[in-house]
């Protein structure tokens, strides 16, 4: 079954909205990715929630028009805004994460090697200390060990429920998603948000060299970007995703 391409009305309150929408849908066995942008903002996981001076550090961030949001999924904190793209899938899972999240990780990140390939960019992934929500599912560009990230990945999984309200075994509805630099400049990104790991006190800095956005690279490989360079990315990715189906097809 392939991805049906679904779109939300933008609800500027809290861009991640529809997240509990997409799940929603791949518990009744649809497939749905959705392409967004959200308003210049960061996004954290609710394990933050660990952190005493969050609720203020959030307060503070929001007046100076950098609202900080909570996001089901884990990993670390993640910024957004103008430059920045998602794809968030959605889809049914029988099998546990600990058996199948390697293979929704390479899924995800295979949509975005093949997408960006087509613009010219040769990727991979692999997980780049120093950048922000470092994973071993980094897209990267550039030599293996010496790379840098384009984006970031996580995923959430939600047991699906039946109908008389029990949860079907090994049944799940998983969202993947991931947070691709376009044109966003690593310096700014960065800046924001370790000012904010600093105002809750994390220990955490991230550098703004272990990034790149698209391009960034396109340049650095001596190739031209489109001038308009976003919808060229957002077309990519539009047909990299119809052209994959889900990793375990349609789960009954």
């Amino acid at each position: 079954m392939p991805f049906d391409i679904v779109h939300f009305d933008a609800d500027t309150t809290d861009p991640l909205a529809a997240e509990a929408e997409l799940l929603s849908l791949a518990e009744t066995g649809r497939c749905v990715a959705h392409l967004w942008q959200a308003p210049r903002s960061l996004v954290v996981p609710r394990s933050y929630r660990r952190f005493a001076a969050l609720d203020s550090a959030r307060a503070g961030f929001a007046e100076r028009g950098c609202p900080v949001f909570l996001r089901m999924s884990g990993g670390g904190l993640v910024p957004q805004g103008p430059g920045i793209l998602n794809l968030s899938l959605a889809y049914r899972v029988r099998g546990t994460a600990g058996r199948n999240s390697e293979a929704v990780y390479r899924h995800l990140c295979e949509i975005l090697r093949d997408a960006l390939g087509t613009l010219g960019l040769h990727t991979h992934w692999e997980a780049v200390e120093g950048s922000f929500c470092d994973g071993r599912f980094n897209l990267a560009w550039g030599r293996p060990g010496d790379a840098q990230k384009l984006a970031g990945t996580a995923q959430y999984w939600r047991g699906v429920r039946t109908h008389a309200g029990g949860a079907h075994a090994s049944l799940y509805a998983v969202l993947a998603h991931a947070v691709l630099l376009v044109s966003a400049d690593p310096q700014e990104i960065n800046q924001r948000a370790n000012a904010f790991e600093d105002a809750i006190g994390s220990g955490r800095h991230y550098e703004a060299g272990r990034v790149i956005s698209v391009q960034q690279a396109l340049c650095r490989t001596g190739l031209v970007p489109p001038d308009e360079l976003m919808e060229s990315v957002l077309a990519a990715l539009r047909a990299s995703v119809m052209a994959a189906p889900p990793p375990f097809g349609n789960e009954d």
